[in-house]
């Protein structure tokens, strides 16, 4: 103003800023792309889920059978065997009393068992005594100086029958043995007199008994074949094999036998015992539910007569884990939990977990936030690891889907170790349900006594990983129970 009243002009300074197009261009996509960095949300995931798919139920799991034998094994005291034969075998036990026109020696006897019979084993055989007395009377006619004389006389001795048997079992479940004579050995010799004469009939007397051996060794193997009945006690085992055992309470399991055939050592004759071993063969499994209804048979299967019987007994214990169970034990472990990446440009925490099976792999949806937000997809394949008694996981990895999603996303979290993590913390404690399963199979073998003169014993060797299944509602680890068992008789004879 004061300025202007003097007649003065104000000055006036200008600057011209010159900038080509090109440069404006190029600075204003710079900050446009700061802009956008810095208010791009995170990444969003959602592939497509892998299909829910089962190859096995829960029924066919608990019909998983596994080949066993039980072992009956048969014994026969050979002093039990003697004393039998002793009772059978008493009195007279032969005669031939008749001078009948088919009898061209003119010769009675009668013979009768005069002391215990005495049996002793040697190189497989039973070797026994048969302590024999003997009347004989001899009819006769002599013409001394042609006057013809007739008569007959009588005489006692005694003798000693000596035999060797070997003992089987024949397809139809009967005892059979196979005696043979040893000859004889004289305690006294016989003779008679004839008008004061001496007639040794010793010759004639050792060939009548020769005749005769052959009946004996029959009546013998016929008395034993009537007497040792085998049938109704292998009838009663197999029914005892066959009765459902339970083996939890808690998880309503039971240790089911189905016998399907027998087999049978030949005996052995040793240790002053005849013995022999009949494996019931057939298949084991552990049914879950009500227990499995048993109807007893009426007979058996013919017998297998080998000399290999296998020894071993099996049985699939089972240990589950419902999907429900493992989801919410899976939660408890991961939900919350927050994993880095690329020394913490990337972030992620685990919101959601759940469970279900895809063929022979487990599929595990994890729900995410942070860097990425959304649903990923990983697959694993189940095993019962026998060191830690968990059940787990191996080999997992992200789902075809989810991977695919991931390279175009999200590939750092493919580089990261998230995948091991989850293999590496993704447990199940299953190692109570097949100890209690162990417990139970242990106490029902332990020398039970199950009926009158029938025992059930036997023994758990090993515990062995077989196979983990998924079946449309859990986890299913079976581990097979390897050892032996036994059905003891007594009172065969």
């Amino acid at each position: 103003m004061l300025l202007d009243k003097v007649g003065v002009k104000p000055l006036v300074l200008r600057y011209t800023f010159s900038c080509p197009f090109s440069s404006l261009i190029y600075l204003s996509f710079f900050v446009l792309s700061l802009l956008v960095i810095g208010c791009k949300p995170p990444t969003t995931t959602q592939p497509k889920a892998p299909a829910e798919a089962y190859q096995h139920t829960n029924m066919e799991i608990q019909s998983e059978k596994h080949k066993s034998v039980v072992h009956v094994p048969i014994e026969l005291s050979i002093a039990e065997v003697t004393k039998h034969l002793n009772v059978q075998v008493q009195g007279l036990i032969y005669e031939d009393n008749s001078f009948s026109d088919d009898n061209q020696d003119n010769f009675k006897i009668k013979v009768w068992k005069r002391a215990p019979i005495v049996a002793e084993a040697r190189d497989s055989l039973l070797y026994y005594t048969v302590p024999l007395k003997i009347w004989a009377e001899k009819a006769y006619k002599i013409a001394p100086l042609g006057i013809e004389i007739s008569g007959s006389q009588s005489t006692e001795f005694q003798l000693n029958l000596k035999f060797m048997t070997r003992f089987g079992i024949d397809p139809d479940w009967k005892v059979s043995t196979n005696t043979v004579s040893a000859g004889f050995d004289w305690v006294t010799k016989p003779s008679i007199k004839v008008a004061g004469i001496d007639i040794p009939i010793t010759g004639l007397v050792s060939r009548k008994i020769s005749e005769n051996l052959g009946t004996i060794s029959k009546s013998i193997d016929d008395n034993v074949r009537k007497n040792f009945i085998i049938k109704p006690y292998v009838i009663q085992a197999w029914n005892l094999i066959r009765e459902p055992r339970l083996l939890s309470e808690e998880y309503r399991s039971w240790l089911v036998v189905t016998p399907t055939d027998i087999l049978a050592s030949p005996f052995e004759i040793k240790n002053g015992k005849i013995s022999a071993t009949i494996g019931i063969r057939g298949f084991t499994q552990t049914v879950i539910g009500a227990k499995p209804v048993m109807k007893p048979v009426v007979d058996v299967p013919n017998l297998i007569i080998t000399n290999d019987i296998p020894q071993g007994f099996q049985i699939g214990l089972i240990g589950v884990v419902p999907y429900e169970e493992a989801s919410r034990l899976a939660a408890a472990q991961f939900i919350g939990k927050t994993f880095d990446f690329k020394d913490g440009k990337y972030k992620i925490e685990v919101t959601e977990v759940d469970i279900y099976g895809q063929n022979d792999k487990l599929v595990i949806k994890a729900g995410l936030k942070g860097s990425i937000n959304g649903v990923i997809y990983l697959k694993g394949v189940p095993y019962y690891d026998a060191d830690t008694r968990l059940l787990s996981l191996k080999n997992v990895d992200y789902d075809l889907s989810t991977r695919n999603v991931l390279v175009q996303t999200a590939n750092w979290l493919l580089q990261g170790r998230f995948a091991k993590q989850i293999e590496q913390q993704f447990v199940f404690p299953i190692g109570t349900q097949i100890d209690e399963a162990q417990k139970a199979i242990r106490q029902q073998l332990t020398n039970r006594k199950v009926a009158k003169g029938v025992d059930l014993g036997g023994r758990l060797d090993t515990l062995v990983p077989d196979q983990v299944y998924l079946t449309p509602t859990s986890l299913v680890a079976l581990v097979v129970a390897k050892g032996r068992i036994e059905v003891k008789i007594d009172g065969l004879l």
